[in-house]
């Protein structure tokens, strides 16, 4: 419910000018977390420390990360909170991401509550929850040098005009460092929430993300001047030396 009030209340204000930007913000913010706490403390129990850590830790670096790009380049998130696709394809890839974030919380709960994780497998250390919560966060700024790099990095597959070729920084290394950074952050949830049990949620971001980018890079090498040179000089998407 939560999540569908914030998605209708962001696309009446999309397309307003940047100066909505702050409102914008504070709605999502606000709805995301309230979806967030629904998802890890509805199926499962309060008690769960590991749900409230991951709670403060997200949301205290999701808040350092907004008020950044706030503050240094506000084109730019407001790029970041388009939520509507106009690629066929992309609008189911979309739809499939926004169900893993939520599913995999939930799952993660589900198996505290019921002890799946340390019944069948074993319970996760709490020094692995406590390492995923510090990569979970150094992931979020890893994004920074990335959104410096590529000023273009909507939430939402496009082109607009006067964009150019994001070459720079991590682009000199992968095409799509910002998927490469995701692949790694979703990964640390599973530990960072307590439960070995969701770690296939988590994987399935992998083929949902590959799917992404090749879709997105036939739209780029058609629509950009200059991405299919870009991909003949960088040549791995996500990982150096392997892809």
């Amino acid at each position: 419910m939560a999540d569908a009030i914030k998605l209708g209340i962001l696309r009446r204000l999309e397309n307003q000018p940047t100066k909505n930007l702050l409102a914008r913000l504070i709605i999502f913010g606000l709805l995301s977390q309230m979806a967030l706490a629904v998802c890890l403390f509805v199926p499962g129990t309060v008690h769960y420390w590991q749900g409230w850590a991951f709670f403060a830790v997200n949301f205290t670096v999701s808040f350092i990360y907004v008020v950044y790009l706030y503050r240094h380049d506000r084109e730019l998130l407001a790029r970041r909170m388009l939520r509507k696709e106009k690629i066929g394809a992309q609008k189911i890839i979309l739809h499939l991401m926004k169900q893993l974030s939520m599913i995999l919380p939930v799952v993660s709960a589900l198996d505290n509550r019921f002890g799946w994780s340390r019944n069948y497998l074993a319970p996760v250390p709490w020094w692995l929850t406590a390492l995923a919560l510090v990569g979970y966060g150094i992931c979020y700024f890893l994004f920074i040098p990335v959104m410096n790099a590529n000023r273009f990095a909507a939430s939402v597959i496009q082109t607009e005009t006067g964009q150019t070729v994001a070459d720079t920084g991590p682009y000199r290394h992968v095409r799509h460092p910002m998927y490469a950074v995701s692949i790694v952050l979703w990964f640390w949830m599973p530990f960072a929430l307590g439960s070995f049990v969701a770690l296939p949620v988590a994987a399935l971001i992998i083929p949902v993300l590959i799917w992404r980018l090749l879709n997105e890079e036939k739209m780029l090498r058609r629509e950009l001047p200059g991405y299919s040179e870009y991909c003949e000089r960088t040549r791995y998407r996500l990982i150096p030396s392997v892809w």
